[in-house]
């Protein structure tokens, strides 16, 4: 393609972080071997940090934001992709060291591009984006560490957020029993709605003081960390596995070495943007088959368009968002 394109750039000016569309040229963008035509993006609670600079997640500036992209390869060098192929891309350091998803064009590291998989499209694949991949990689994990059905309830925190919504309809499809926490009471429906057995709101937990607590899940995704976390360390039974995702909650872990010398329990770190490539393949195949969303719909209710992207973001800050919002760009 030639002559200019719409994009959302992030510079710092005096130390403050000022977002804005402005015409870029591929020449303008990151080195890549893959042009393409973004359809769609989405809006991540990274996206929502990085584009307010309410944390910081850029690394270097200016850089188009967006951490999640889908749509057509238009040109490449790698002889892997080829025109009109349908491709997506979520992480691998888009809106952190290279520029992202929001902009009609992007130009990416060939590694960093999936083929499309059967069974999804950009729009399904951006339902989804970052964080069902980051649900999926934690489920993957997790029974690659011996999680089953049989062994007991998942509890999943931060419950009504992309990762935590994704995460519920994965693991009940897989037969899980699934209990969501949220601190949003009139949630309760949505929840059970995507497959949640039980809803437990977090204002009624008692979190303990013990190093360990009567064990009462057999394995964890938490999108939540602080005080929560600390909590499902305490009460993770035997072997059970806590995948954990997030840091809505705060950053800081207060715990003991109790859980883990004995009740065996795994705590699995999970870091979606820098999954090696072929463990990515394996995680989006899982996406488009047995861990395929049977709720997407209730989970993706929002689709905005381009222009209406600055203002989607300070919900995310707010902690009002519930499910997934897909971003339309061409």
């Amino acid at each position: 393609m030639s002559g200019s394109f719409k994009a959302f750039r992030i510079h710092e000016i005096d130390k403050q972080i000022v977002a804005r569309f402005e015409q870029l040229t591929l020449d303008d963008l990151s080195p890549g071997e893959v042009v393409v035509r973004v359809m769609y993006s989405d809006i991540n609670y990274k996206d929502a940090l990085a584009a307010t600079g309410a944390g910081k997640i850029l690394r270097k500036y200016p850089l188009v934001g967006g951490v999640d992209l889908a749509g057509v390869v238009e040109s490449s060098t790698d002889a892997r992709y080829h025109s009109g192929d349908q491709v997506l891309v979520t992480g691998c350091g888009l809106s952190e060291v290279h520029d992202g998803g929001y902009a009609e064009y992007a130009r990416l590291k060939g590694d960093s591009v999936i083929p499309m998989p059967a069974g999804l499209d950009p729009f399904k694949a951006m339902t989804l984006g970052t964080a069902g991949f980051t649900a999926a990689l934690a489920i993957h994990r997790m029974e690659h560490n011996g999680q089953t059905p049989s062994r007991g309830p998942v509890v999943v925190t931060g419950a009504t957020g992309g990762v935590g919504s994704v995460a519920i309809d994965m693991l009940a499809g897989r037969g899980y029993e699934v209990i969501a926490v949220t601190g949003k009471a009139e949630s309760t429906d949505y929840l059970k709605s995507l497959g949640a057995a039980q809803v437990l709101l977090r204002a009624d937990i008692d979190y303990g003081k013990r190093p360990l607590e009567a064990a009462r899940f057999a394995g964890a995704i938490d999108n939540v960390g602080g005080e929560t976390l600390t909590w499902l360390t305490r009460t993770v039974d035997n072997w059970g596995n806590i995948a954990s995702i997030g840091l809505a909650g705060g950053a800081e872990l207060k715990t003991t070495v109790m859980p883990f010398i004995l009740r065996g329990v795994n705590l699995l770190g999970i870091n979606s943007s820098a999954t090696l490539r072929d463990l990515r393949l394996v995680v989006w195949q899982r996406i488009a088959t047995d861990l395929k969303p049977r709720h997407l719909d209730a989970i993706a209710t929002r689709t905005i368009g381009f222009d209406e992207l600055p203002g989607a973001f300070a919900a995310y800050l707010q902690g009002t968002v519930t499910g997934r919002t897909v971003v339309k760009i061409g």
